[in-house]
């Protein structure tokens, strides 16, 4: 068996785009052959071997990482969809929904200048800067939407949700991610803004739950705790609807 460079390797096995990004990751430490971290690019390995990448660069930003927690917790199959990323910030969760098979993403921000180049210069991509999702409407997002994915700040999903009733198609997916620290009441949250309580927590989604279903009539499929903590340390959770 022929032996080559870690980082062409690396291309070779099309776990990263670049000779350039290949070597940065293994001078950081991010690459495991045997589970030996290998720290010289340079390196040669046989053409087969079992390389692990740490999950730091899977997807642009760390958040790909709580959507890819609820594909695998929830079992959705992506493939083909037509998505949108409310609250997509660097593009973490657009990434993760492109990984998993999605045909077109909208990704709908009221920031700008935030978005991943390599979010933005791909083609599958809508960006939508600048847009309060808040008041997104069906005019704005002309293709019916499959699936959506919700990370906001600052504000309750009981703002969030209403608009999606006129987007998704029927029987659209919707995982959203619910933040304590901003569905919580004043004198739950303290001075950190941090909600540690659990009780807090379920009473949290419990409202959340009760909201989608009842106001909106959607359908609550359950939920799962996210594998990233929000800012101080907030668990944060991730629920599965379907309109």
């Amino acid at each position: 068996m022929p032996k080559i460079r870690l980082d062409q390797l690396l291309v070779q096995q099309q776990l990263v785009e670049s000779r350039e990004q290949a070597q940065r990751l293994i001078r950081a430490g991010h690459v495991r052959i045997k589970e030996q971290t290998v720290a010289k690019p340079g390196h040669l390995f046989p053409e087969d071997s079992q390389i692990q990448l740490k999950e730091v660069e899977r997807y642009v930003s760390r958040g790909g990482l709580k959507l890819e927690s609820a594909i695998q917790n929830f079992q959705l199959n992506l493939d083909g969809v037509i998505g949108l990323d409310i609250g997509s910030s660097t593009g973490g969760f657009t990434d993760c929904m492109l990984q998993h098979g999605a045909s077109a993403v909208y990704a709908v921000d009221c920031g700008t200048h935030q978005l991943h180049d390599r979010m933005r210069n791909d083609e599958r991509v809508r960006v939508m800067e600048q847009t309060n999702a808040r008041y997104l409407t069906s005019e704005q997002i002309p293709q019916p939407i499959d699936f959506c994915s919700i990370d906001t700040s600052f504000i309750s999903l009981t703002k969030i949700l209403p608009p999606l009733k006129a987007i998704l198609k029927p029987g659209g997916i919707i995982v959203s991610l619910i933040k304590p620290q901003f569905e919580a009441g004043k004198g739950q949250v303290n001075k950190g803004g941090v909600v540690r309580d659990p009780v807090i927590h379920e009473e949290v989604i419990e409202n959340i739950r009760r909201f989608g279903t009842e106001a909106l009539g959607f359908k609550w499929n359950g939920h799962c705790t996210s594998p990233i903590k929000g800012p101080a340390g907030n668990i944060e959770f991730l629920a599965y609807w379907t309109t």
